[in-house]
């Protein structure tokens, strides 16, 4: 058994996590001191943001020395520390593989730009430009071309993303040769696996013809699907990762449910999981604030673990550093609810066939930033959008904040609340980004010493997976797709049978299980009264959610416990 499987993922931050030098930013220290926190918590693998040396153009996502630590989070003794803290606690450390592009003052692409004829000129991507404009009409995810002319050379260079992280050419052998020397180079350290950031993109289209309309609605779909792409997976895997027994899930943006086999196929030997966005993006069209629908949302999860199927596996999440706070987005951040749904998302994040994948705060129940200004903002995205849209007339800069105060990233990214003194207790200094006012209300201390808390909660369902592998194998089938307010779905082995019903609405409602199915003993409910061992009957209160083993009843109609 792939012992990723069995696993909680928890994912630092750490520019965000804990200050512990005062300078107002995260560092490595900082997640040491944290560490006792996590293993309360009873998580098996942390997953670690960018820790490597970067100019920050994109909050460490522009990587200019791939095998030194950013100055800002401290040193490689320090990586080292943390890392043994992990594994004297039991925990497991993955890191973050950046390699669809580098940062513009990476080594390479200094060389690189220097002249047409340098050894590194086809370390990335180049092109003549068409008509004194860019080679073809590839937008950027971060506003403008995905292409800039440098003056030296007269050519432009490929940038997926801001015009500091051109794209690697993923064609030249050399370069592969040196990702999958990094790679070893971090797993001879003790790195259990990697998140692979946009890792679909590595492989270019052939001569890169102009989007067509409708391509340019979805530019991630066309860039996702280069025609090397498994075949420069499977190449990684042979070279880099299987000797290692090593982790990977990559962030498959522009990936379909339906390419989901592609990749996490055991046979195929590519990656381990992938982060499907279906789910999470629901409720958004790029920038704006969009409708959605319970059954939409079932419908996307059932969606995943089908296309995982019998050889595949999935990943189960509802927020990461690219998305919302899950309770602003997913659940109701209002005071009289945040604590209910939290509970409930939790719940359902923990209970599916897949790879559960925390964010650091979802523990807490932590929300969206009350933003209300341009300035408040950090996320180069965020400017990007104000340039192009506000500051050329195109939008109204009321609507655009309108719709960032649900949308935007740096939600994610304020620091972790840990106490309710200043600035959360994430430093002594004055942090890079605003800490949530509501740190006095939403809090680790606090939630530690309350035994109802989110946390306590997150902790619970974390320990009943472990105990009930029903939790983590067992097939899902969803038991009501069309109901409007409950997620109830079902678990199966051949050895147990569990229910987990999630009221998702503030509303109270009797919830009927379907022919067949009755609740037997609650092994974990998130408030008021556990139901009635044999009753087909549930009252749900706003946001409550069970977990339950299951009452047979003497005649099951529909769909048999294993479809």
């Amino acid at each position: 058994m792939s012992w990723w499987k069995e696993v909680v993922v928890y994912q630092v931050y750490p520019r965000s996590f804990m200050d512990s030098n005062g300078d107002g930013i995260g560092d490595l220290n900082g997640i040491i001191q944290q560490l006792d926190h996590l293993q309360a918590l009873g998580i098996d693998v942390v997953w670690l943001s960018p820790h490597f040396d970067s100019p920050n153009a994109d909050n460490g996502y522009d990587i200019r020395d791939y095998r030194r630590v950013m100055a800002e989070f401290g040193t490689m003794d320090d990586f080292d520390r943390m890392l043994a803290g992990l594994h004297e606690r039991g925990m497991r450390l993955i890191i973050d593989l950046v390699v669809n592009h580098t940062s513009d003052e990476h080594a390479w692409f200094v060389e690189s730009r220097s002249s047409r004829d340098n050894p590194y000129r086809d370390f990335y991507i180049w092109r003549d430009g068409v008509d004194d404009g860019p080679p073809n009409n590839y937008p950027s995810f971060f506003s403008g071309s995905a292409w800039t002319l440098d003056e030296r050379t007269g050519q432009y260079y490929l940038h997926y993303f801001a015009e500091q992280q051109p794209d690697l050419n993923w064609e030249n052998p050399a370069v592969q040769g040196e990702v999958f020397d990094l790679m070893r180079f971090w797993l001879d350290k003790g790195v259990a696996g990697f998140r692979m950031d946009v890792i679909p993109f590595i492989s270019k289209q052939p001569g890169m013809p102009n989007l067509t309309s409708e391509e340019l609605r979805h530019p991630d779909r066309v860039y996702a699907n280069g025609p090397r792409l498994h075949e420069l997976l499977q190449t990684m895997y042979r070279e880099a990762l299987a000797p290692y027994d090593a982790m990977t899930v990559g962030e498959a943006f522009g990936v379909t449910p339906e390419r989901m086999p592609l990749f996490v196929d055991a046979d195929r030997h590519e990656l381990s999981m992938i982060f499907n966005f279906d789910v999470v993006r629901l409720g958004r069209h790029h920038w704006r604030k969009a409708a959605w629908t319970l059954p939409e949302l079932k419908a996307e999860f059932t969606a995943i673990d089908r296309a995982a199927g019998e050889h595949g596996w999935a990943t189960s999440f509802l927020g990461n550093h690219d998305n919302p706070r899950a309770v602003s987005a997913f659940g109701d951040d209002r005071p009289q609810w945040r604590v209910a749904s939290a509970k409930a998302l939790a719940t359902l994040v923990l209970t599916q066939r897949a790879t559960p994948f925390l964010y650091q705060g979802d523990e807490l129940g932590m929300t969206n930033y009350p933003f209300t200004s341009i300035e408040q903002y950090d996320d180069i995205e965020v400017k990007g959008l104000w340039r192009t849209l506000v500051d050329t007339g195109k939008v109204p800069a009321d609507e655009l904040l309108h719709h960032l105060a649900f949308t935007s990233r740096d939600h994610s990214r304020t620091p972790m609340q840990w106490t309710a003194g200043p600035h959360g207790g994430f430093t002594t200094g004055q942090p890079w980004l605003a800490v949530n006012p509501n740190h006095h209300e939403i809090n680790a201390a606090d939630q530690l010493a309350d035994p109802q808390s989110v946390f306590h909660h997150h902790r619970q369902l974390i320990a009943l997976r472990r105990a009930h592998p029903t939790l983590i194998h067992g097939t899902f089938h969803d038991i009501a797709p069309a109901h409007e307010q409950v997620f109830a779905y079902t678990r199966t082995t051949d050895r147990e049978r569990l229910l987990v019903v999630i009221n998702m609405s503030s509303e109270a409602v009797a919830f009927e299980l379907p022919d067949g199915l009755a609740a037997g003993r609650t092994l974990l409910a998130s408030g008021g009264s556990a139901p009635t061992t044999g009753t087909t009957s549930l009252g749900l209160a706003g946001w409550h959610a069970l977990v339950a083993e299951v009452a047979e009843v003497a005649e099951v109609a529909g769909p048999p416990p294993n479809a």
